[in-house]
């Protein structure tokens, strides 16, 4: 291989390196940004509203108009992106980053404040929650700094498992329960919360599927083309 061809070579991966930044202050990048802020402020004010906003009752209601917010401009900033044609790589990548900041912050605080109804259950649905978005998330990072690699976008079954997981917590950190204090719980409090635990494990269920299909995109679908 010639010196010019090895140079070209290198230079090329250097651009394919360097393109993660392209577009990094978009106005669909700065939105994701301002959700990674809205997250921090929303873990603050949930932790400070104690279980189930035993402590701080109004705090829980402001933490959970927060999530909310930040679970919804998930889709303001894809749209922006697809709109105005500004699709980048960084976007691609801090988007994910940003859903999964959210979903677990508020997963690992429900889990201490035992709001899944049992701390070791709780602890390991959290657990494969996390596991599975720390692991994708990590391999993100190895793809696309493999020669050639670039950032990989949410398939179909990440982006349900992300709709499911947010209305779920957000269900969760809703105070409904409030409304009855002092009276015989209601029947419809207890279908509310029935409900709650069957999205949340439903949003489990295809975390772990997405997870699988993720895998096999990555590295088994490549070596079967190859073929």
């Amino acid at each position: 291989m010639s010196s010019e061809s090895t140079d070209k070579q290198v230079e090329a991966q250097a651009k394919a390196k360097a393109s993660i930044f392209d577009g990094w202050n978009a106005p669909p990048n700065l939105v994701t940004y301002s959700r990674i802020v809205l997250v921090v402020i929303f873990l603050v004010l949930d932790i400070m509203a104690g279980a189930w906003g035993a402590d701080d009752l109004t705090l829980r209601w402001i933490a959970a108009v927060l999530f909310i917010i930040a679970a919804s401009t998930d889709k303001i900033d894809g749209w922006m992106a697809r709109t105005y044609n500004q699709v980048t790589e960084m976007g691609k990548l801090m988007d994910p980053i940003a859903d999964k900041l959210l979903t677990g912050g508020a997963l690992v605080v429900a889990a201490a404040f035992n709001e899944f109804g049992n701390l070791v259950w709780g602890w390991i649905v959290v657990a494969l929650f996390l596991i599975r978005e720390i692991g994708i998330t990590v391999m993100r990072f190895f793809v696309m700094e493999r020669p050639g690699g670039k950032v990989i976008a949410a398939a179909w079954p990440g982006k349900l498992k992300t709709v499911f997981q947010c209305v779920g917590l957000s269900m969760l950190l809703l105070p409904f329960w409030s409304l009855a204090a002092g009276q015989t719980t209601p029947m419809w409090i207890t279908v509310y919360y029935v409900l709650t635990y069957a999205i949340i494990y439903v949003a489990l269920v295809l975390c772990l599927y997405s997870g699988g299909v993720y895998l096999y995109n990555t590295f088994a679908a490549p070596k079967q083309a190859e073929r």
